[in-house]
């Protein structure tokens, strides 16, 4: 007879615990992100507030939610706001988020239109302002750019996650099909890629 006692079962992994955020923080918040992001930069400035300074969620599920925001319609900015402040306090939070991020900008932008219209009807030059949003968007695609970086080396790590990053600029930029239309594809090949293979019969199990 076998005195060994049966190895105990492993314990089921647990989720990552959510950090607890109050109403009034998550709308800080994203006001701070709305308030400071510029055009496209905002990729990077929600980087930054939410998974640097704040830590609400980490890397791994920034880039998930930012792939859910790029196959929904709507701004990836919004879409953020929502998943993150539902994920965060549920439906009161994805209310409070999207408010805080698109409250600032509202009023800026209000702001700015009567700015540029007296400008306008004054019959001033327009040089200036040119300038200062050609400097702007040159800094908005610096940060993408750097956001890109920083992602990419901690999500991009199998040769098969490159192919898929040029089929995808391939399928945008020399293509020209919609953005829709190749991420669905792209992710249907990667689904197919990543797959849950069978292991061989008799293989030991871990």
């Amino acid at each position: 007879m076998n005195d060994a006692s049966p190895p105990l079962p492993r314990p089921a992994q647990q989720p990552a615990t959510l950090p607890e955020v109050s109403l009034l923080d998550i709308l800080i918040g994203f006001f701070v992100i709305g308030a400071t992001s510029f055009g496209g930069g905002v990729v990077a400035y929600l980087r930054s507030g939410l998974v640097g300074r704040r830590k609400w969620i980490d890397d791994e599920t920034f880039v998930e939610l930012l792939s859910i925001c790029q196959t929904l319609p709507g701004l990836n900015a919004s879409n953020m706001a929502i998943l993150v402040g539902d994920r965060l306090r549920g439906s009161a939070g994805a209310a409070v988020a999207l408010f805080g991020i698109c409250l600032p900008g509202g009023l800026l932008m209000m702001a700015a239109a009567s700015a540029y219209a007296a400008t306008q009807a004054q019959g001033n030059s327009s040089d200036a302002v040119t300038a200062i949003l050609h400097g702007v968007s040159a800094a908005a695609v610096g940060m993408v750019l750097a956001v890109t970086f920083q992602l990419g080396r901690k999500t991009l790590t199998h040769f098969a996650d490159f192919g898929f990053v040029i089929l995808t600029v391939i399928g945008v930029n020399v293509l020209h099909q919609s953005v829709l239309l190749v991420l669905a594809v792209v992710g249907a090949l990667a689904i197919f890629w990543y797959r849950p293979r069978r292991k061989p019969e008799g293989s030991p199990q871990p």
